[in-house]
């Protein structure tokens, strides 16, 4: 990916950048936002790994949703994290090592509510998914109106909301 980055910014003409107004304010935002969110994520991790069963979740649909509500307001792959650690530390396997969770039917079921969960609910907010973030100091730079925090979450909810709950009726009942 950073080769097809570099390649894009060397191919492309500064002139074409420019009348872009391209600038690298909101690129910068976002990596400065998941360098915390990851340096704080190190000790969260471990105590998931050790005291993960005693959060209560135990059947796939509660882990969608928890991890989907978390996802709503952090990105996507910290809370993955958190919720495989929490997941390993259930059933006794190593977060470091994922294959131990596929190696049981309840794990992979655990894993793939984990995996949706983080990935889909990530639209529901600006803080969510950092493209989401990025797309608005973009917009916003160019002058394009854009709802509020909580105008943005009305419209996500309203579409999103009903999405998610034929999701968990169809995939993540057991």
């Amino acid at each position: 990916m950073l080769a097809l980055a570099a390649l894009s910014w060397l191919s492309t003409p500064r002139t074409l950048r420019r009348e872009n107004g391209f600038d690298w304010g909101p690129i910068v935002e976002v990596a400065v936002l998941f360098a915390g969110l990851f340096a704080a994520m190190v000790p969260a991790l471990q105590i998931l790994q050790v005291r993960g069963a005693e959060l209560g979740l135990t059947r796939p649909w509660q882990y969608f949703w928890a991890c989907g509500a978390l996802s709503s307001f952090l990105d996507n792959a910290p809370t993955y994290l958190a919720f495989t650690a929490a997941a390993s530390g259930e059933l006794g396997t190593d977060a470091a090592a994922l294959g131990g969770l596929l190696a049981s039917d309840r794990g992979a079921a655990l894993l793939g509510a984990v995996s949706s969960g983080a990935v889909l609910m990530g639209a529901n907010t600006y803080l969510g998914n950092g493209p989401n973030f990025m797309v608005r100091a973009i917009a916003e730079r160019e002058g394009v109106g854009m709802p509020g925090f909580f105008g943005y979450m009305a419209w996500s909810g309203a579409v999103l909301v009903p999405l998610f709950c034929a999701m968990t009726w169809l995939f993540f009942r057991g």
